[in-house]
């Protein structure tokens, strides 16, 4: 059984290529889903984003206020290398856990998503490979502007927080295009789901 990283940059289009996998019969193990799971109430993660940063990341329900902790973080290289710190660790090793325990249900392919997989080094953790959703900046800068509702500025400096996506295209072991329609992008998924995965 084949276990691969699946990443790309912020408004690239990995989630729609994962629900491409997923159709096709993979386990997806999704990172931004464990980051949330984290920092739930009452964990170890947001006990220490709330050392970190103050009780102001934490919303009236005592849930992380993700939207004021975003607007500390991308302003701030240091506070956002601060919270990776943090939550990277716990995020890897939920990640690793539920991409093992997938391998039970025997599927053809286990694809886990992780957002930062070249920022942090992670690509060692998947020596079956690494698939890139590629989409060039000025499409990301796009489609984050319309998606969140983000001025250019604001929507740059979070495009800035990432590895640029041309150099991750080098890092890859394959490379899914995602600036087309979707079904240029399906089509390229099941030529590398038959050669890969089938």
């Amino acid at each position: 059984m084949r276990i691969i990283g699946l990443t790309g940059g912020i408004a690239t289009g990995k989630s729609t290529v994962a629900a491409m996998l997923a159709e096709r019969g993979a386990a997806v193990v999704d990172s931004d889903r464990v980051a949330r799971e984290v920092v739930e109430p009452g964990t170890a993660g947001l006990a220490a984003v709330v050392s970190a940063f103050g009780d102001g990341v934490v919303d009236g329900t005592g849930r992380l206020d993700r939207a004021r902790l975003a607007a500390l973080i991308f302003a701030d290289p240091g506070r956002r290398r601060r919270l990776e710190e943090i939550l990277h660790p716990l995020i890897r090793t939920r990640t690793l856990e539920l991409a093992a325990a997938a391998t039970a249900a025997g599927p053809p392919l286990i694809a886990v998503d992780v957002p930062l997989l070249f920022e942090v080094g992670r690509q060692r953790d998947f020596p079956d490979g690494v698939m890139l959703v590629y989409a060039d900046a000025a499409t990301q800068l796009q489609r984050l502007r319309e998606r969140e509702g983000l001025d250019a500025e604001a929507a740059a400096r979070r495009l800035a927080a990432q590895l640029p996506i041309d150099g991750k295209r080098s890092l890859a072991t394959w490379v899914i295009d995602n600036r087309g329609s979707l079904a240029v992008t399906c089509d390229q998924v099941a030529r590398w789901w038959a050669e890969n995965a089938g």
